[in-house]
């Protein structure tokens, strides 16, 4: 197996970050300046969320676009970015050839899916 170079692996990581940023965008109907994705190498959540977006998407992503997944590590640094904005964790990852996955707890996915049942 070839390596990435980090160039090609950034723009990897790139590509799904503003993949997730355009399904917020469109699903929940928000302009672009409130929902951007972040630079590569930025501290911080994935995705930056105006309050308007918070309201409507309450999660703290993190993109993960990888053939080899840390989960722990990658969950962990998901629970460390949504401390700083108050969000629910969302770790959003996925490889080539594969659909795109999304992690979330057990218990916020029960609770949207009662709020869903209401």
């Amino acid at each position: 197996m070839v390596a990435l170079r980090p160039s090609s692996a950034k723009a990897k990581g790139r590509r799904l970050q503003q993949q997730v940023r355009d399904l917020i965008q469109k699903t929940f109907n928000l302009p672009a300046e409130d929902v951007r994705s972040t630079g590569m190498g930025q501290s911080g959540s994935d995705i930056q969320l105006s309050a308007r977006a918070r309201k409507a998407f309450p999660f703290s992503v993190e993109c993960k676009n990888t053939e080899r997944l840390q989960v722990w590590e990658s969950w962990d640094q998901a629970v460390a970015h949504s401390g700083e904005d108050n969000l629910e964790p969302l770790l959003v990852f996925k490889r080539n050839r594969s659909e795109t996955l999304a992690c979330i707890r057990l218990d916020t996915l029960v609770a949207l899916l009662k709020e869903k049942k209401r």
